[in-house]
């Protein structure tokens, strides 16, 4: 008679406990799924707001580029005197300011491209110093005239960073 009690018992709790491991199962799916739709939509979110920042971001450094290019530098920033180490100073200085008030942009771009607007920046300052250092150049009008002429020669880093920053947007605008 205990066999039978068994028997019976079991006859009702083997199909309990299957339809209990479906259920769980079919309600464990239906969790992951609608924890994997919440993610994603907080992840379009996110990226609608923070889209904006980052095309702001690639602006202003495309703007950055463009006022340190000596070309347009050299312009915008007459010689206060005919003394070329202060106009080096001076030019140098206006890069520095421009690169200060940017500086906070890096934080929504890529590394490869921050590190290519500071090579961009420092490669200008380098070129700055080293044509103020000719001694064939007395002044700063001539020092203004050769660093142009140098700019002939070859592309302006500047040049190359805004470059690089315009593949960066077309990618993440993908």
């Amino acid at each position: 008679m205990n066999i039978d009690k068994l028997l019976e018992l079991m006859m009702y709790a083997v199909p309990s406990l299957i339809v209990g491991a479906v259920a769980f199962y079919m309600f464990q799916s239906h969790f992951k799924d609608q924890q994997n739709t919440r993610k994603w939509l907080l992840l379009r979110e996110k990226q609608k707001h923070s889209m904006p920042l980052k095309l702001q971001a690639y602006e202003r450094l495309a703007l950055f580029l463009e006022r340190i290019n000596p070309s347009k530098l050299l312009i915008r920033v007459a010689p206060l005197s005919d003394n070329k180490e202060e106009y080096q100073n001076l030019l140098i200085r206006h890069i520095e300011q421009e690169y200060e008030h940017n500086l906070t942009q890096q934080i929504y771009i890529t590394d490869d491209a921050w590190v290519m607007i500071l090579n961009a920046k420092n490669a200008i300052i380098q070129n700055i110093r080293k044509t103020t250092l000719d001694s064939s150049i007395e002044n700063a009008d001539k020092l203004r005239e050769k660093i142009l002429s140098n700019l002939l020669e070859g592309e302006s880093a500047s040049t190359v960073a805004l470059a690089y920053l315009k593949t960066e947007v077309a990618q993440v605008l993908g």
